[in-house]
């Protein structure tokens, strides 16, 4: 397996990653993904492991926080071996208190992740989106102290914007706080915009790139039925 260096960060990944999205599979979405429980979920990072793939991802919201603990269960007793992201601010709930970035969130966020993930520290936490309400100085003012806390390790985001990611980028250096070492972006064969602006600011900046689904959904290997099989050879 070929590791390379995250971003402009000392953190060491394989170039392959493991989703973990469909792990405790629930509800009409992450359910029809798929429901992978904590036995086959062990299963598949063994041998993702014995293939040199250390990188698992997850997010809170993932079956309401059910990814995250079968994860948890799931590499018990190896936790050096791994390396954990998830990703927080998406809707937990209905209350006003249950989506966002604000000071509050990401500190109750982050505890009840550590929790179900069974660790005390998390490799990479992400944003899974941008908060609009929330002041990007009190983002990054408070992820800087979970990070000095020792509860997370390095910062990313998901889903943002050029802009979003820019001045956030140039915040974090202007006021000494860490900056962003990866961004979770949607990129495949059928799906490449992020080669325009994102790719670039992110060559330019030293943010790298985790890409979700880069099979589009599996539309990039999906037989198209209008179309005849190719003879076997």
């Amino acid at each position: 397996m070929e590791y390379r260096n995250l971003g402009a960060s000392g953190l060491r990944v394989p170039v392959l990653s493991f989703g973990a999205g469909t792990f405790g599979g629930a509800g009409p979405l992450f359910g029809a993904w798929g429901n992978t429980d904590a036995a086959e979920a062990r299963r598949l990072i063994d041998i993702s492991m014995e293939a040199g793939v250390n990188l698992f991802d997850t997010a809170d919201v993932y079956s309401a926080g059910a990814s995250e603990e079968v994860l948890g269960q799931a590499i018990a007793g190896r936790r050096d071996a791994v390396l954990i992201s998830t990703k927080i601010a998406l809707p937990m709930g209905d209350g006003p208190a249950d989506w966002g970035t604000s000071r509050a969130r990401l500190i109750r966020s982050t505890d009840e992740a550590l929790k179900r993930l069974g660790t005390d520290y998390i490799d990479l936490l992400q944003l899974h989106a941008f908060d609009a309400s929330t002041p990007i100085e009190e983002v990054l003012a408070t992820l800087d102290g979970l990070i000095a806390a020792g509860k997370i390790r390095y910062i990313g985001v998901s889903n943002f914007s050029g802009w979003q990611l820019m001045k956030s980028l140039g915040i974090a250096q202007r006021q000494g706080h860490p900056r962003y070492v990866a961004h979770q972006v949607y990129y495949s064969l059928a799906g490449r915009d992020y080669e325009w602006e994102l790719m670039p600011l992110a060559a330019d900046q030293g943010v790298g790139a985790l890409v979700w689904s880069p099979l589009a959904l599996g539309a990039s290997h999906r037989q198209d039925p209008t179309r005849p099989a190719a003879a076997g050879g």
